[in-house]
């Protein structure tokens, strides 16, 4: 009798044993089909047994082996089995995690052909035309080179258009050919001359063999790009591939041309959430079969099958959508240097503002340090300012201070950007005379007021509702948006410097396809402009015409519940700042605070971030908090409070366990969304084997819990926030 132990999509700790006949050649690494629960599933084949526990009158039948070979290779298998283990989370969830959706479904893994789209001969000669879209498409692919028609389309080019131009024959579209780019002589695009800060770290890269991380700590503007591409070209002459990890917003059509422009030759492909099924698929195939030179894609590509890896970049390493926060929690930057040590492959951590956990880790020389202190354009720092807001007459937000800046910057032809990480209009309703607040029917929490819809909108659960006309308490019309937002910052401005455009970018205003590309371009043509938006604005933009940042609402994040605030506060402050001065000349950076005397930002605007951080570990180290000690969250949210409360009072053992801290069952900060009470249990340890070990047993006793059924739950390892 053989068995195979197979592992299914199920929320479940365990795996299932099935019965294999004898003419079924499967391995390891295979999708099977199987009968569960009375419906056919697929599921991933693991390992051939000769005996199982389950009785044999109770053992079904493989029905079907979808693989001629294994979707997961043995190093797949690995690494997946440590992600399942590590991040206490199911195995067959987590191998389907890693699966496209089309594998997922059933689907064969080479049913896919995209077209691509390049210039003809007549349309490299760039010509100029009436129409904008087909004059910036043609742009795009003289700049860019040849892309994927779904990527034209991702950002904003209709398909008239393209239709438009192929018809005067100024590109073409052709299905991709399979190629082995590995036996072609690179061609490189121009290339600036290194610093001796660049050239050292360059040199140190490519002298090493093997595994190594390196923490690249760099001012913004300070060449952290141009490190990566000239690190990758010995990596490319060796015939090995390579992954570059980013933040969502910072896949954007500048940080993908940039390096089509360096290797242009060489097959690029993308990895992102903007793609279908079948383009996901096709680059995960690519990459498998080793056609991809590079995939530039955000923290699930940190997933897909490499022929041979031959480095990983984590661009903006402190940034927390690597995070992921539903379903398999995963952290694609910890998983990087996993994938590194097993491909024995060099990984590069980039950021100006280091995570403190990744600090600590270079500072005790777990990972290498190197430094980039000069920014690549301008010799000199941008210049902070402390606006004391204390007795001050506010305009839409702003100082007097502020707004003299923003004249005479103005005046100068250059650029203003405002932050505010706060979007929609304001973020509540009050009435004047008897001090209702209006909040979210589902949530604990206000709905933001929308006035370009006339809506309230729940940012959490999503819920719309209409603004009312009265008071519900009182009955009085005298009700009044309260606080800021980035749609009040630009109805201001607009009105304020009427002469001036006004550009805001935030999930609001960028959700139609190709929007944000738009806004960027337009921005990039130079001129005086006011920026206004949220986070969009901070990560991995090139503004070469900002010379004043002004920040609003600072003292945000100097006051929180979560012990990573600080940081994260410190970290978006030094990323927003950065877009100023980046062509020549040093920018001016204003931060609107209450409390200018505060020591954090006194160190912060003084001595940079990397004091600041230093300074930070120091006061983690006394409290005891990561990354000097580890932690995890269970989470636990239902309709029925004493149902959650329950189920998490039953998970605190009767006696301590020993090396184990915990905290709860405590709210959550918000406790309520969408109808459902959510609160946690914080788990807190020294050694980490003693909480792996912890979460072990925890597991297995929440799968026998009368109440585990009732609840949604989850364990979080490495929380990034307490939500």
């Amino acid at each position: 009798m053989l068995i195979l132990e197979v592992a299914l999509k199920l929320p479940l700790h365990r795996t299932f044993d099935y019965l294999l006949a004898p003419t079924m050649q499967v391995e390891a690494g295979m999708r099977v089909t199987v009968n569960f629960a009375n419906r056919r599933c697929i599921a991933i084949a693991l390992a051939k047994k000769d005996d199982t526990d389950v009785p044999k009158d109770k053992l079904k039948q493989i029905i079907e082996v979808l693989d001629e070979h294994p979707v997961f290779n043995q190093a797949q298998l690995s690494f997946l089995h440590f992600v399942s283990q590590y991040y206490c989370h199911p195995i067959g969830d987590t191998l389907f995690t890693a699966l496209p959706a089309v594998l997922r479904d059933g689907g064969s893994p080479d049913k896919t052909q995209i077209p691509i789209v390049r210039l003809t001969d007549k349309g490299q000669k760039l010509p100029t035309l009436r129409a904008k879209k087909q004059q910036a498409l043609l742009s795009q692919l003289c700049e860019g080179g040849a892309i994927k028609l779904s990527e034209l389309k991702a950002l904003g080019f209709a398909s008239q258009t393209i239709k438009a131009l192929e018809e005067k024959a100024l590109i073409s579209q052709s299905i991709e050919h399979d190629s082995d780019w590995s036996q072609n002589e690179l061609q490189l695009g121009e290339k600036p001359r290194l610093n001796d800060q660049q050239a050292t770290i360059c040199s140190a890269v490519n002298a090493q063999v093997g595994y190594r991380t390196f923490l690249i700590e760099g001012v913004t503007g300070s060449g952290k790009t141009e490190v990566y591409l000239q690190s990758l070209e010995n990596i490319i002459k060796a015939g090995k591939q390579a992954l570059i990890l980013v933040p969502e917003i910072g896949l954007t059509p500048q940080t993908v041309n940039r390096f089509k422009k360096r290797f242009n030759n060489l097959p690029i492909d993308l990895w992102h959430s903007n793609l279908t099924d079948n383009e996901r698929l096709h680059t995960w195939r690519r990459a498998e079969k080793g056609l991809s030179a590079l995939v530039i894609g955000t923290r699930s590509a940190i997933f897909l099958p490499f022929q041979n890896l031959g480095m990983i970049i984590v661009d903006e390493e402190h940034d927390n959508s690597f995070k992921q926060q539903e379903g398999l929690r995963y952290h694609a930057r910890d998983l990087a240097a996993f994938r590194a040590h097993q491909a024995h492959c060099p990984l590069l951590l980039g950021t100006a503002t280091p995570a403190l956990e990744t600090l600590h880790k270079a500072i005790t020389n777990k990972y290498q340090l190197v430094t980039l202190s000069k920014r690549a354009q301008t010799q000199h720092d941008n210049q902070f300012h402390l606006v004391d807001m204390k007795g001050q007459p506010e305009q839409g937000g702003f100082s007097p201070m502020s707004l003299h800046w923003m004249e005479k910057t103005l005046a100068r032809g250059k650029q203003v950007m405002v932050f505010l990480n706060r979007r929609g209009f304001a973020p509540t309703l009050m009435c004047h005379e008897c001090g209702w607040l209006n909040t979210c029917k589902h949530c604990s929490t206000s709905a933001t007021y929308h006035k370009n819809m006339n809506r309230l909108v729940c940012h959490h659960c999503g819920e719309q509702d209409f603004v009312p006309r009265q008071c519900p308490d009182c009955g009085s019309t005298q009700i009044m948006p309260t606080g800021l937002g980035t749609e009040q910052l630009e109805g201001f401005l607009s009105e304020r410097f009427t002469d001036i455009p006004v550009t805001r970018i935030d999930r609001d205003s960028t959700r139609r396809k190709g929007s944000l590309e738009s806004a960027l371009e337009e921005i990039n043509q130079g001129g005086a402009r006011i920026l206004v938006g949220t986070q969009m604005l901070a990560k991995g933009h090139h503004f070469a015409d900002v010379s004043l940042v002004i920040i609003l609402d600072v003292d945000s994040g100097l006051y929180s519940c979560d012990f990573r605030a600080t940081e994260q506060m410190a970290q978006l402050i030094t990323q927003v700042a950065g877009r100023a001065g980046r062509a020549g000349e040093a920018g001016t950076v204003l931060l609107q605070t209450h409390f200018p005397e505060h020591p954090l930002l006194q160190d912060l605007i003084n001595n940079g971030y990397g004091d600041f951080a230093r300074y930070a570990l120091q006061e983690r180290e006394e409290a005891m908090l990561p990354p000097f000690a580890h932690l995890a969250i269970i989470r636990a949210e239902a309709t029925n409070i004493n149902t959650v409360l329950r189920f998490l009072s039953d998970l605190v053992p009767a006696a301590p366990y020993p090396g184990i801290q915990l905290l709860g069952p405590i709210p959550a900060p918000l406790e309520r969304i969408a109808g459902k009470f959510r609160y946690q249990l914080h788990i807190h340890a020294q050694q980490r084997t003693v909480l792996r070990d912890y979460l072990s047993q925890l597991t297995r006793y929440i799968a026998t819990h009368e109440s585990a059924n009732r609840v949604r739950w989850s364990i979080d390892v490495d929380p990034m926030d307490s939500y």
